[in-house]
């Protein structure tokens, strides 16, 4: 992950949950403070967008179970704290330790110590060394890889990252170019029917290893940008088509649009009330699990204004109808309720 001191982040206060918040708390409250604080919407706000980075830091870290139980060991270790060498106030107990390894006899000279899972120069590259050495090996006396313990060497950090993907390339799925922010250029296998907030593991594309073992990860969260016509349900596509009175009360043959193809032919039905849902099989989202539908919405279309002739010819149909409130039947379950 991204390089940041554990000891003076407090990752559940960013976030606004408790220590003991579940994987689902965690994930909402992000998934909350990510809508609001993204850069899409607030360009030009820096301030916005040091609070998205600040939050997204913290969500990688608490989502991710290892890397949550070894922030919470980090934290309950000092909270904080900053480890002097002998001469300075309150000498004694860890000072004494590394006092007499680093060979100070007063001065007040001092040294910082930062947690993680990187070699030297990232988070946790002195301080796992050292402590390791004092305590059998290993990153808070556990065995670890290469030249700081024994076993296989450790793996490089994860980088979180994120982008935006217009609607048609998040349904069929593209290759794209990403940029780092050391300036190095990624290629992405974006797959098909990729859904807002969904994130992609690049393995291999992130931190390399201090000591010769596997690269971490880049963890991609997409955002996807609405479509002005359809909307995603699972792997069906919804749309929303108006119908005018007549079509809808004595049926007819309406055209409904395809996403990026040609609009196709559907039958309405005598007496088809708005909001039904005619289904045009395969016509939705195409991934390797299977083939969503096209769920065309019938929504009756009101007329706004009516010249004196239609109004006296619909008043006189109105006087045709039956003398029935439609309404009737909800009313009673209201009631009944």
């Amino acid at each position: 992950m991204a390089s940041q001191d554990w000891f003076d982040k407090d990752f559940y206060a960013i976030l606004g949950v408790s220590k003991d918040a579940s994987d689902a708390d965690v994930k909402k409250a992000y998934r909350k403070l990510a809508r609001k604080y993204h850069p899409d919407q607030n360009p030009g706000d820096a301030a916005a967008e040091a609070k998205f980075k600040e939050i997204s830091e913290a969500n990688s870290v608490l989502s991710d179970a290892e890397q949550r139980k070894e922030y919470d060991a980090v934290r309950a270790m000092g909270g904080g704290a900053r480890f002097t060498a002998p001469g300075g106030a309150g000498a004694g107990g860890f000072e004494d330790v590394f006092g007499g390894m680093f060979g100070q006899q007063g001065g007040g000279a001092r040294y910082t110590f930062r947690p993680g899972a990187g070699g030297p120069g990232g988070p946790g590259g002195e301080y796992d060394d050292l402590l390791g050495g004092l305590f059998g090996g290993g990153r808070f006396g556990q065995p670890t890889g290469g030249y700081r313990g024994f076993g296989g060497p450790t793996k490089g950090r994860d980088v979180t990252a994120s982008t935006t993907l217009d609607f048609i390339t998040a349904t069929r799925g593209d290759r794209i170019t990403l940029q780092t922010a050391e300036g190095r250029e990624i290629t992405v296998n974006v797959p098909a029917g990729v859904s807002d907030g969904q994130k992609i593991r690049l393995r291999g594309k992130g931190h390399p290893s201090p000591d010769g073992g596997e690269h971490g990860d880049i963890v991609l969260t997409v955002k996807v940008r609405r479509h002005p016509v359809f909307e995603r349900d699972g792997l069906n596509l919804r749309v929303n088509v108006p119908v005018t009175f007549a079509e809808a009360a004595l049926g007819a043959t309406i055209q409904v649009p395809t996403l990026g193809g040609d609009p196709v032919k559907l039958r309405v039905a005598p007496g088809t009330p708005s909001g039904r849902v005619l289904r045009v099989k395969g016509r939705g989202v195409e991934t390797a699990k299977g083939t969503g539908d096209l769920l065309a919405v019938v929504q009756v279309a009101v007329p706004a204004h009516l010249t004196k002739d239609a109004e006296e010819k619909l008043r006189e149909f109105q006087s045709q109808l039956p003398d029935e409130d439609p309404r009737e039947d909800l009313l009673a379950k209201a009631r009944s309720s």
